[in-house]
């Protein structure tokens, strides 16, 4: 694609631009289902008539996967609003404390399913009436306003959220197709992401600038089946993915042949050599990336293009590779000093991709980020070097945060809501290991007598936590271990349990 938003032209207008040219062709493939550009230019033009009478910038939105809830961020977007997005798979208590966070007054949800939340309007897009006119109304573009505000798992045991602007997902779709990724009205790409991760941002708005198909996978689905079958049964050309997918599908490699698999990106969590090595004989002729970066700087920040042999990695996790086009990084000390090549530290991440800031946390703002020779940086927490080639080196992370699934997980926020329920009367340790597969998984330990049943505090702790942050393992220590320094000794817990 030669993209004409790379050379000037606003990502709006580019994106209403690409529907109407591919009015004829199919823009989603929803559980089997094709819709066609025109249809979503419909559906957009239908949600703009409707959102903008509504003078609030910030909009809720129940992530379903159908096309309502794609043409409403569109139209979001183009009426210069933000989603917020709110899973359906979620425990009310966590949306609604987003909603009061936020101040919502207005939330999209496509499926009317009697759902209501305090204090809001609830809007059913498949009942708005037909304004399709009101689609090519003119666009104002303000870089500067938010495009979403995605709630991640936060260190005081609520979810805080990451603000977006368009401007940062511009940067981002430039940073992407300047990878050289060439996408056409005939490539069939993957979107196996819940809207309230931003790969998914990365998986739905690029192919839509290109007049290519989109492919969902609904919320709740068991990913990597799904996976497995699309790129079989629809010969997928382009796909962004979570290395725990490909783990999964390891016992099944034999039986993946997908020549016409072209482009494939991985990212969220560290890629483990030995299974992509594998992977790369599955699709032979497809260009491969590892590509890193957190929700605080647009979906992706470096990249690492993966050749056939060779590929570079430290402790069998594949290299993060580069700066992307409007990315800088740079490696600190912990005085935020930075440090010569060959020498770890913690990456720190700026330029057009990153946030203006949490949203109203001032604390947590001046925590992550740090002003250095005219510059404003991010703070990602992530352990890495520069090797001679200028390639970053991934090693972990710095603070208690872990990736699950893909999603970002802060242990403490586990153990917050786990003493909660013993009314903070006892000490938690939330600890990260590995599910018998090689993934990541929860273990919970509990500084008391053993319990004869889990079950009353494993329902406690569903109404707060979505599915991949619940313990898949309770063990009960009492007392707890101590180090030197009389903390308690969470490497030896983890031993333990």
């Amino acid at each position: 694609m030669k993209s004409s938003f790379l050379k000037g032209q606003n990502l709006l207008v580019h994106l209403q631009q690409s529907m109407a040219e591919h009015a004829q062709a199919s823009a989603f493939c929803i559980a089997d289902r094709y819709y066609t550009y025109q249809q979503l230019l419909q559906e957009v033009g239908n949600a703009r008539f409707v959102l903008r009478k509504r003078e609030e910038d910030n909009i809720g939105l129940v992530v379903n996967d159908d096309l309502y809830t794609y043409a409403s961020i569109l139209a979001l977007w183009m009426e210069g609003k933000s989603y917020v997005p709110l899973h359906p798979l979620w425990p009310m208590r966590r949306c609604e404390d987003i909603i009061e966070q936020v101040g919502l007054k207005t939330v999209i949800n496509s499926r009317n399913d009697g759902v209501s939340f305090a204090s809001t309007d609830v809007l059913y897009p498949e009942n708005f009436e037909p304004h399709h006119h009101s689609f090519f109304d003119s666009i104002s573009y303000d870089e500067d306003k938010l495009a979403y505000i995605l709630f991640t798992s936060g260190s005081t045991g609520r979810p805080k959220g990451v603000a977006i602007t368009i401007g940062n997902v511009a940067a981002f779709e430039e940073s992407f197709f300047s990878l050289g990724i060439e996408l056409t009205q005939n490539d069939r790409c993957l979107q196996m992401f819940d809207l309230t991760f931003d790969m998914s941002v990365g998986s739905y708005v690029a192919p839509l600038l290109c007049g290519a198909c989109v492919y969902t996978i609904a919320p709740g689905s068991i990913k990597w089946q799904e996976v497995f079958r699309l790129i079989d049964d629809y010969e997928i050309t382009e796909a962004q993915l979570v290395p725990s997918v490909i783990h999964y599908l390891r016992p099944y490699f034999d039986e993946i042949d997908a020549p016409a698999m072209r482009y494939v990106l991985f990212a969220g969590e560290g890629l483990p050599a030995e299974d992509v090595k594998l992977w790369q004989k599955c699709v032979p002729n497809a260009k491969i990336w590892n590509v890193y970066g957190p929700t605080e700087n647009t979906v992706y920040s470096t990249y690492y293009l993966l050749p056939h042999d060779n590929v570079r990695e430290v402790n069998g996790i594949v290299c993060i590779g580069k700066d992307m086009k409007h990315v800088q990084t740079l490696i600190i000390d912990d005085n935020n000093i930075p440090l010569p090549q060959g020498e770890m530290g913690e990456l720190c991440l700026s330029g057009r991709q990153l946030t203006p800031g949490y949203w109203r946390n001032s604390e947590k703002n001046n925590e992550a980020f740090f002003t250095l020779n005219g510059h404003r940086w991010y703070h990602t927490g992530d352990i890495c070097s520069v090797d001679t080639s200028g390639e970053i080196m991934y090693y972990g992370r710095k603070d208690s945060q872990v990736q699950i699934q893909g999603y970002r997980v802060e242990l403490s926020e586990v153990e917050h809501v786990a003493r909660r329920y013993f009314n903070n009367a006892v000490n938690v340790v939330a600890l990260p290991i590995d599910d018998g597969n090689g993934n990541v998984a929860i273990a919970l330990a509990i500084e008391a007598e053993k319990q004869n049943d889990d079950d009353e505090l494993m329902s406690y702790l569903r109404q707060y936590l979505p599915s991949y942050m619940m313990p898949s393992r309770i063990s009960y220590i009492n007392p707890f271990p101590l180090n030197t320094s009389n903390k308690i000794d969470r490497k030896l817990i983890k031993q333990m349990v």
